[in-house]
């Protein structure tokens, strides 16, 4: 073949590619467009209804007045044992941290809740022995239960103590308040 012949069709070629590309880049076609528009007129209603309007006002008034941040943490601290706040709302857990249990310590940490302004009842009890595991964390979130007798939140609302037996620490005391996190059922469970 002779050079000449080549160089034309390579230009014959690179012509053809440029009105292709020039086509296709000036006409696109895309289904993703089409199904976005689709949905937005789905989710859109054409006329708003008032009571459709007056039910999502009152939405957002009830999520403005629950709004709910968890407090800062202001660390707690018997011994080895250590809780992330003093208050807590319905619904949030309890960080506790237990670290540097010596050898010989061993007890149970007696989380105690209130009945009365006087009196407290038993919730829960952790075991910890400083041989077998002188470090570890645990989470508890006080919840209404009815074979523990707590029914409603106002059973776990007040002055929480946490006793640490078998120990000379002094006990660390927190208070659950009447905030709630949202989502937390708080219906009565008796």
């Amino acid at each position: 073949m002779k050079k000449g012949s080549i160089v034309g069709i390579i230009v014959g070629v690179s012509v053809f590619a440029i009105i292709l590309a020039i086509i296709l880049i000036s006409n696109p076609k895309s289904n993703v467009i089409e199904v976005e528009d689709t949905l937005d007129k789905e989710v859109k209603p054409e006329t708003e209804i008032p009571e459709i309007q007056k039910k999502l006002d009152e939405i957002e008034k009830i999520n403005l007045e629950n709004e709910y941040s968890p407090k800062e943490r202001e660390w707690q601290t018997s011994g080895p044992f250590q809780i992330d706040r003093k208050q807590y709302a319905i619904g949030e857990k309890i960080f506790l941290v237990i670290g540097g249990l010596n050898i010989n310590e061993k007890g149970q940490i007696t989380v105690m809740r209130p009945l009365n302004a006087t009196h407290y009842s038993v919730y829960l009890t952790i075991p910890f022995d400083g041989d077998a595991k002188p470090e570890f964390n645990y989470y508890l979130e006080p919840k209404m239960a009815k074979d523990s007798g707590i029914c409603s939140v106002n059973d776990i609302i007040g002055k929480w103590v946490m006793i640490f037996r078998g120990t000379d620490y002094p006990n660390l005391y927190f208070e659950i308040t009447d905030d709630v996190v949202p989502g937390t059922d708080i219906e009565p469970v008796c």
